[in-house]
């Protein structure tokens, strides 16, 4: 067991860490998802209707709107005019290539932080 001159030497150095990186995590999403709701905004005002390509591209901001759809913001997430099956294909592409890479990072990190407690 450690000495408590030692504990509290070492855990505010690591608290500080934290707390960085989950300010700096907070901040990034806050910028993606600005980015995302303006690219949204500014992809509705086209003439064409959107197809697999733009259908990625929705699904991938979609995981990041939700954030913002649960405080209450009105935000569009799924272009209702599109070109139909070709749409829904990359809509879907794009929603799970987003959660392959955020829970993938996620879990990443994750173990990551295990294999350092475990020292």
């Amino acid at each position: 067991m450690p000495f408590p001159e030692q504990v509290s030497s070492t855990t505010p150095p690591v608290r500080r860490h934290w707390a960085l990186r989950i300010a700096i995590l907070a901040g990034t999403a806050y910028l993606f998802a600005w980015a995302c709701g303006a690219a949204m905004q500014a992809d509705s005002k086209l003439s064409t209707p959107p197809g697999l390509f733009r259908g990625m591209l929705h699904g991938a901001m979609m995981p990041v709107a939700w954030p913002a759809l649960l405080a209450g913001h009105e935000q569009e997430i799924y272009a209702r005019v599109n070109t139909g099956v070709p749409y829904k294909l990359g809509y879907s592409l794009g929603v799970n290539a987003s959660g392959l890479f955020f829970f993938g990072w996620l879990f990443l990190s994750l173990g990551g932080f295990r294999q350092k407690t475990k020292r």
